[in-house]
């Protein structure tokens, strides 16, 4: 998988068909994408076009896609895929995660796609509500995706290291992802070195921190770590953008990284992180940063905008 993606998130179905042709061009190969953002039909456009245009070759491409909350059933799994593999015009896809440890009771797709987090929006308590699911039922059903071609490789996102330990003992076809917000404000450490122990890789989800989160009342402008002095003496030092410090502390930390930039212009600076490096100072002094920052929180957002409390990480 190339250790930087396009993260799609927040794209607009009216802006994702260009951005997706566009990054392709620029030389993106690696496409973050969900159910729950609501835009894969669009992506699938924006990929078909840059196919059609000899961009690439789809062996080029590397598509991650996740499985919505609403469908952890194992009765569910395999429509879920198959929805998403028709709106993005794929036959199979690269990487298929599990969105979020969380199961909620299932809305039928003539009712509402994406489902969201409410199971009735018209109700008189309109709230999510939650769904009996064991995760290893929803694991097994996982697996029997990759058993009949429809995806390469299954992962997990949002996952703590408990989750992790106990996946790792009933897993028939082993986790190939794990992805979790990662940035110097939430470095994560023991996760990581968790996900070492068992090899497996990991992709750093809102690599910059706040900029995805300002926008969404989860975050001020103040929150960004692209404000703090280190990164911003580092990135002068080093005639660099200061994403791209912060960046390229993520690859050097050995994840993947998915920003996401409706700009072509960062897109482009995005991707250029490998003509350069931070030194072993740059390092110590950006892990220094360390807060224990965490900006997508079901605990803090859930009860407020979906009337439920529901925290997993402690």
């Amino acid at each position: 998988m190339p250790s930087v993606g396009l993260g799609l998130w927040k794209v607009s179905p009216e802006d994702a068909p260009s951005m997706v042709h566009s990054s392709i061009d620029a030389g993106y190969r690696h496409l973050d994408s969900a159910c729950d953002y609501g835009n894969e039909a669009a992506v699938g456009v924006g990929i078909q076009s840059a196919l059609a245009d000899g961009l690439c070759r789809r062996e080029d491409l590397w598509v991650t896609s996740k499985l919505w909350n609403t469908y952890h059933d194992k009765a569910h799994v395999k429509s879920a895929c198959r929805r998403t593999l028709d709106d993005l015009s794929l036959d199979y896809l690269d990487l298929y995660l599990i969105h979020f440890p969380i199961a909620l009771r299932y809305v039928e797709f003539e009712e509402r796609y994406p489902p969201e987090w409410i199971y009735d929006p018209c109700s008189d308590h309109p709230r999510m509500e939650r769904a009996s699911v064991p995760l290893h039922q929803t694991w097994q059903a996982m697996e029997a995706l990759v058993d009949e071609g429809l995806v390469r490789h299954i992962g997990v996102c949002n996952y703590n290291a408990a989750l992790i330990h106990d996946l790792m003992a009933y897993a028939r076809i082993k986790p190939a992802m794990l992805q979790v917000e990662l940035h110097p404000y939430l470095q994560q450490r023991a996760l990581l070195r968790t996900a070492q122990d068992y090899q497996l890789p990991v992709t750093a989800f809102s690599p910059l921190g706040a900029a995805s989160y300002v926008e969404l009342n989860m975050a001020t402008a103040p929150d960004s770590v692209l404000l703090e002095p280190v990164v911003l003496a580092i990135a002068q030092r080093m005639g660099r953008p200061a994403a791209q410090v912060v960046l390229r502390w993520g690859i050097q930390r050995g994840t993947a990284v998915i920003p996401k930039s409706s700009h072509a212009q960062r897109r482009s600076e995005n991707l250029a992180l490998f003509d350069f490096a931070l030194s072993d100072a740059d390092m110590v002094a950006l892990n220094q940063l360390e807060r224990g920052r965490r900006f997508n929180n079901p605990a803090d957002f859930c009860e407020g905008a979906f009337n439920r409390f529901h925290a997993i990480y402690e």
